[in-house]
Order: structure tokens, then C-alpha cells, then sequence
């Protein structure tokens, strides 16, 4: 591999190796005894609730009666909720295998609606971050103007409240490596203020050098402030991480704290952004985590492939504004001055169009999803997906056949060595209705792909949002849409590059799968909406 400037083999003396070792060790049995707390509370309250009958026998029938009411209180609940089908009906499924038990599980980690307190502060925290979205009639009319096709889905995503910017300098990374590389020298140029928030954030050799380089920047006056989520971060952290980083200067917030809760907050609305930002000019977001893997500095399944841009130009504002609110939503009382946050250069004019998304559970519409729904409905002449996890209901796999059915050239890439076993089996369980009505489908023989990105012949999205339901209901995300056709050309002939390297599965292979496979599939199919 080529030797790069900032984590070239880092020299690390055996005390600082051992310490960080320990902390790992002692953050791992941290982070699995707290989830270990939570599923003994959670299996106490179930075993008391389940020896109740036992314990008052003589009023047996009224306890069922009761669990009945329960019952269908919450099944009618989850057929009247706006939710996904296939959401709801794994959750039935689940209510009525485990009379009781899976009520319980519903009330804690399947409903998506946060409680009445923590909803309202979240309201409270999109409202201020919402002043500051500014909506240019002017520029909107110029692009609809300029592009009259185009501008129909730009006119769904201001609606949704995602304004249209131009006078951008966008550049596209294939690989992870080459991210990171681009950000550390950028991170190195900071002046004003650094801003990080990423899902997964693992000590190694990456993180040694995005920690010298901000340590440094604090040093001389730079503002840090860096986000992550505590379920990405918990065993691959020592246990003092976030201690240690406030006393060197960083500003810290971790994300929905796992001790914290013992409701459904636990696994879900976690933050799954991956935002940075450089004095409000320049900007970074992708699939990539801050681990050694997504710039392939160790190999956990083959080569890693993720993608990502760097973003120059009046875009870089709306990255702000979503990591400040994501902020404010990880702090009990912390309301920003988002105007220090300003850039602090005038951008070069130039046509280069694009749109800030950023989505959770907290917004009702899920415009990410919709907007997926959008790039292929308006593909028409071919429709390129890249994705870790291809766990879809019905309306976007009918969408996705349709536009083949149409004339469009629709291909899926997913991972040939996956990271998770259980949710291979279930994206490998949906290749079948997609093979068989013309979807092709590739999987990346190097290894893993994480690269999360859609393309068709007008528009991409790049950005941390997954097909699965995770990141369309559960968790908050964020992208960049573009309609730039020289990014977009850069987009495709990655793909082509990809699609050299990858193995297409046949229908006909689908079919021949051993039926051991085929029975494990269609059991963790019914569950695929909770993976």
C-alpha cells in the first residue's frame, strides 16, 4: 500500500500500547455489562410478569384477559401507525410468537416515537437550527430555469426543508484512504474551528493521526468540537476516551449515552452522521468511520471500499447547521450561536448545484427515503446503487422493477465478505425477487463495500444512508445530492471500475442455494425490519 503522510506506520512505545490495550479491554466489559444490564432488567421484568399467573393462580383468567387487552392495544397500534408494512408486520409477528414478552420488546425498542419530553426537546432543537435555513426564491426559479427536469426534484427537497445552494467545489473520493488523507490536510489548515461527528470512532492509527492534528490546532487556538455515538464508539474506546480528550481542550459530546437509557433509545436513534467541517468553508461527509479499516490500514474483510466528497462552497453552511443541531440534541442545555459558525471566505460563482440532506426518526415524512424513491423514479437511462445492507419493503423493490421494466439499467453492489452474517443472509433473501424481474446484482469480490451512493444519468447521492430500514425509520443520517454532471460522470466511472472487480449472482445461482440457507433466510427475513 502507498505510503501516506499523516499515519505512516506511527512508532508507539510498549506503555502507551499496553495502556490502550487495557482501556479497551476495560471499555469492552464497560459497554458489554451496561447492555447486559439492560437485557437482565428487561428479562426480570418478563419473568415476573410471566410468573404472575403462578404467584396469584386464583386470578389467572383476569391476568389473560388483561394480556389480551394489552395485546391488541398494541397490534391496533401498529396497524393505524403511518410506518412501513413490513415494519409493523415483523413486530405483529413478534406480539403474537411471544404473548407478553413481545409487547414488552415493542414498547421498548420497537416504537419509534420518542416520549413526549425528549420529542419536544427535539422539536425545540430542529426549530433553532431551523432559523438559520435560508431559502432563495431567486436561485430556485434560476435552476428551474436552467434545468427544467432537474429542478423537480430539487423543488421536492426544499420542500422538505433541505435548501438549494450553488457555488460549490465538489470533489469525489472512491476510496476512504483518500478521504481521510484529503480531510488531515485540510484538518491541518484550520483556523477558526474544527467540527467532527461520526458513528464509529475505533483508537488505532487513524484516530492517532486526526488526534495529533486537532491536539495541535487546540494548541493554537483552535475551537474543536467532536461528536460521536456511544453504541459506535463503546468497545472500541479505552474507557476514559472522552475524559481525556475534554482535558487536552476538546469540546465532546457523545451521543445518546447507553447507560443512560433503558428504553428503546438504547438501539435505536443513534446517529449514523459523518460530518466534518472546516471553518464553515469546507466540508466532508461519506460512508467512512474513524477506524483503521475505512482507509484500509488493517483489512477486518478484504479491501474496504467506501466513498465520500469534500465540499467547498456555500453547501458547507447546511453541514454546519445539521452538525450544530445534532449537537445541541447530544447536550441537555446547550443552545449554539450558530452565526460565529459562518464561513469565513466568499466563494468562487460557479453552477454547481447541490442539496444538504439530513433525515431521523424525529421527522415523521422520511424525506431520505422518498428521496431515494425519487433517483428511481426519475432514472431513465440507467440507475447504479452501491450498499452494505439491501433490506427494502415491497413499494421501493416494485419501484426498482419498474424502472427496469421501463428500459432503465438498474444494478445493486453489495458486499462478497460481509460484516454482519445475519444481515448478509437477509440482503442475499432479497436478491430473489429483484433477480427475477431484472435487477442486476453484484457483489464486490475484493471484500467489504460500505460505500453508500445512488446514481442515475441526472443526479447522485452520497452520504451515510444505507437501504435498510435502520437508516430510513431508525437512525439520523445525512447525504449530499448532486446534480453537477462532472461530479456525476466522476460517480460513474467508479462505478464501471467497481463493477470490473465484482461477481454478478445469477438467478439461477439464487435458486440453487442449500435449503439449510433457504430456511435460515426466510426465518430472519420475517425479523429484517429489527436487524
Amino acid at each position: 500500500m502507498e505510503k501516506r503522510k499523516y499515519w505512516s506506520n506511527p512508532v508507539i512505545d510498549e506503555e502507551r500500547m499496553l495502556n490502550r490495550m487495557t482501556g479497551r479491554i476495560k471499555n469492552s466489559l464497560s459497554g458489554f455489562l451496561r447492555v447486559c444490564v439492560v437485557a437482565l432488567i428487561v428479562a426480570f421484568q418478563m419473568l415476573l410478569l410471566l410468573l404472575l399467573p403462578f404467584l396469584l393462580h386464583q386470578y389467572t383468567v383476569y391476568f389473560y384477559v388483561i394480556l389480551e387487552i394489552v395485546s391488541l392495544i398494541v397490534i391496533i397500534s401498529l396497524i393505524n401507525d403511518m410506518r412501513s408494512p413490513a415494519y409493523k408486520i415483523a413486530w405483529i409477528a413478534i406480539c403474537l410468537a411471544l404473548p407478553l414478552s413481545g409487547e414488552i420488546m415493542y414498547l421498548l425498542w420497537g416504537k419509534t416515537d420518542t416520549n413526549k419530553k425528549i420529542n419536544g426537546k427535539l422539536l425545540k432543537v430542529l426549530e433553532h437550527g431551523d432559523r438559520y435555513k435560508e431559502y432563495d426564491k431567486q436561485l430556485e426559479q434560476e435552476f428551474q430555469e436552467k434545468h427544467p427536469f432537474r429542478s423537480r426534484m430539487s423543488a421536492y427537497l426544499v420542500s422538505e426543508g433541505f435548501p438549494l445552494t450553488k457555488n460549490n467545489d465538489i470533489q469525489y473520493f472512491s476510496m476512504g484512504e483518500d478521504a481521510f488523507e484529503s480531510m488531515l490536510a485540510d484538518l491541518d489548515k484550520a483556523e477558526r474551528f474544527i467540527l467532527i461527528d461520526f458513528f464509529i470512532v475505533a483508537e488505532g492509527a487513524l484516530w492517532d493521526a486526526i488526534h495529533e492534528v486537532c491536539l495541535r490546532k487546540i494548541k493554537e487556538g483552535v475551537e474543536v468540537k467532536f461528536m460521536y455515538d456511544d453504541f459506535g464508539a463503546m468497545i472500541r474506546t479505552n474507557k476514559y476516551f472522552a475524559k481525556e480528550l475534554r482535558e487536552e481542550g476538546f469540546q465532546v459530546t457523545i451521543f445518546n449515552p447507553i447507560h443512560k437509557y433503558t428504553d428503546k433509545l438504547y438501539m435505536n436513534y443513534r446517529t449514523h452522521q459523518k460530518i466534518v467541517v472546516i471553518d464553515g468553508n469546507i466540508g466532508y461527509t461519506g460512508g467512512f468511520n474513524i477506524a483503521d479499516e475505512y482507509a484500509n490500514l488493517i483489512q477486518r474483510f478484504g479491501v474496504w471500499k467506501d466513498t465520500g466528497v469534500r465540499v467547498v462552497g456555500d453547501a458547507v453552511w447546511w453541514m454546519t447547521v445539521t452538525f450544530l443541531q445534532m449537537w445541541e440534541m447530544g447536550n441537555e442545555k446547550v443552545c449554539e450561536d450558530f452565526e460565529k459558525y459562518r464561513p469565513s471566505m466568499k466563494f468562487p460563482q460557479n453552477d454547481v448545484y447541490c442539496h444538504v440532506l439530513a433525515d431521523g426518526p424525529i421527522n415523521k415524512h422520511n424525506p431520505i427515503e422518498m428521496v431515494y424513491g425519487q433517483m428511481i423514479q426519475y432514472a431513465r437511462k440507467y440507475l447504479y446503487v452501491m450498499t452494505p445492507y439491501l433490506i427494502i419493503e415491497k413499494d421501493m423493490q416494485d419501484a426498482l422493477i419498474l424502472a427496469v421494466k421501463s428500459g432503465v439499467d438498474v444494478r445493486i453492489i453489495t458486499p462478497y465478505i460481509p460484516d454482519k452474517k445475519s444481515v448478509k443472509l437477509v440482503t442475499n433473501y432479497n436478491y430473489g425477487f429483484l433477480l427475477a424481474n431484472g435487477v442486476r446484482i453484484f457483489e464486490y469480490k475484493p471484500g467489504f463495500i460500505h460505500a453508500k451512493c445512488i446514481l442515475n444519468e441526472e443526479f447522485a447521492i452520497v452520504g451515510s444512508i444505507n437501504m435498510d430500514y435502520r437508516s430510513f425509520y431508525l437512525h439520523y443520517e445525512n447525504g449530499i445530492w448532486l446534480s453537477n454532471q462532472e461530479v456525476v460522470k466522476k460517480i460513474r466511472k467508479d462505478f464501471d471500475d467497481t463493477f470490473s472487480v465484482c461477481e454478478e449472482v445469477t438467478y439461477e445461482q439464487w435458486l440453487a442455494r442449500p435449503t439449510s440457507m433457504k430456511v435460515m433466510q426466510a426465518f430472519l427475513n420475517v425479523f429484517s425490519t429489527l436487524l
